[in-house]
């Protein structure tokens, strides 16, 4: 009994950096199903393994993105050490056999390519080509290669795609598709990436808002690769003070709202979000939407219905939370990205309340 209580206390216990020096398991078996999307595919930019979601012990710092056709490992406050960065490498190069096979059956070489990035606290921030060649520019596409962004990899540690907020990309897209709406005001709009799905599903106007012009800027060439710029405006300005500008540009039939959760001198959740909630049925169409989303762990989705409620009253109707990617499943939901949507019903009769 005492030889059985001392093997499982020993099995039970946490794998430490030499247990995972030949790579950890679950990402490595992710690595192993994982097959590069065809290119009649929804997304040829996705996450294949989700470390972070706290469904995989010991991996809560580890995730693998594909951006085809570039690879990013990701390791948040823990530095890998080389051979367990060599394993992951040959675990990849194993599955894809560097190769796929064409329409017609032949089998044509490609070169792998792997970036890694170490960030987070308490490590040495570290971004690192591995092996291959990056594409110059580096496009990835959604909806069936329909739309199209671009993204970089080896500057800083947003890549101008948020994968995490593709179901809210889709969502936006079929709703312009189906002309429920025509009008978006695109709030702290970075890539724009939510404009030109919007744009690619209908829509007549987009009015993209956000304070960094080097965000603009890639916001406006993914405009320009896929044909949609006439219909899109881009100001780099401070939110708070362009009510005014924003009002006569509206009312709009939908308002995409997807701020940093905090960011010093611009924007932090806690104290900021109900100024921008309070402003919004003043600039929506009645029965409009407004998508609110919040990628705080920290903060719940009760938070924001808090805020709605309180700066809205009944006037902002809760429809539903969209769910996120099935990839980013999480043990903690309310720890992950939190988008939700609201309907303005100036007459208050929740009834004619639609998804």
């Amino acid at each position: 009994m005492r030889l059985l209580i001392l093997l499982l206390s020993f099995l039970l216990q946490p794998q430490n950096s030499n247990s995972l020096a030949l790579g950890h398991p679950s990402l490595l078996t992710s690595i192993k199903s994982f097959h590069q999307p065809p290119s009649s595919s929804v997304a040829d930019a996705c996450r294949i393994f989700h470390g972070r979601g706290g469904l995989h012990p010991g991996a809560d710092h580890l995730t693998l993105d594909y951006y085809a056709p570039v690879f990013l490992l990701t390791s948040f406050g823990v530095e890998l050490e080389e051979n367990e960065l060599e394993s992951y490498c040959s675990a990849l190069c194993e599955t894809l056999d560097a190769s796929e096979e064409d329409d017609d059956g032949n089998s044509q070489q490609h070169e792998l390519t792997i970036v890694y990035q170490c960030r987070g606290a308490n490590t040495t921030a570290e971004t690192r080509l591995l092996c291959g060649t990056i594409p110059d520019p580096h496009i990835v596409t959604e909806n069936n290669g329909q739309d199209k962004f671009l993204v970089h990899l080896v500057r800083g540690q947003n890549h101008g795609l948020f994968l995490d907020m593709s179901n809210g990309r889709t969502w936006l897209r079929n709703k312009c598709q189906s002309k429920d709406v025509s009008s978006v005001l695109n709030l702290f709009s970075y890539t724009c990436a939510f404009s030109v799905a919007a744009l690619n599903g209908g829509a007549d106007k987009v009015v993209n808002i956000d304070m960094s012009r080097g965000a603009l800027k890639v916001g406006q060439r993914n405009h320009e690769l896929n044909g949609i710029s006439s219909k899109a405006s881009f100001l780099s300005h401070d939110i708070f003070k362009t009510w005014g500008k924003m009002k006569r540009a509206g009312p709009f039939d939908c308002i995409v709202v997807d701020p940093p959760s905090y960011q010093k001198g611009s924007f932090v959740a806690k104290k900021d979000y109900g100024k921008v909630i309070r402003r919004l049925p003043s600039l929506l169409n009645e029965d409009g939407y407004a998508l609110l989303c919040l990628n705080a762990p920290e903060m719940n989705s009760d938070f924001l219905l808090e805020k709605v409620k309180e700066e809205c009253g009944t006037e902002m109707v809760f429809v539903e939370r969209l769910e996120n990617p099935s990839i980013f499943e999480s043990a903690f939901p309310e720890r992950a990205l939190k988008v939700l949507l609201f309907q303005y019903q100036r007459s208050n009769d929740v009834s004619s309340v639609a998804t």
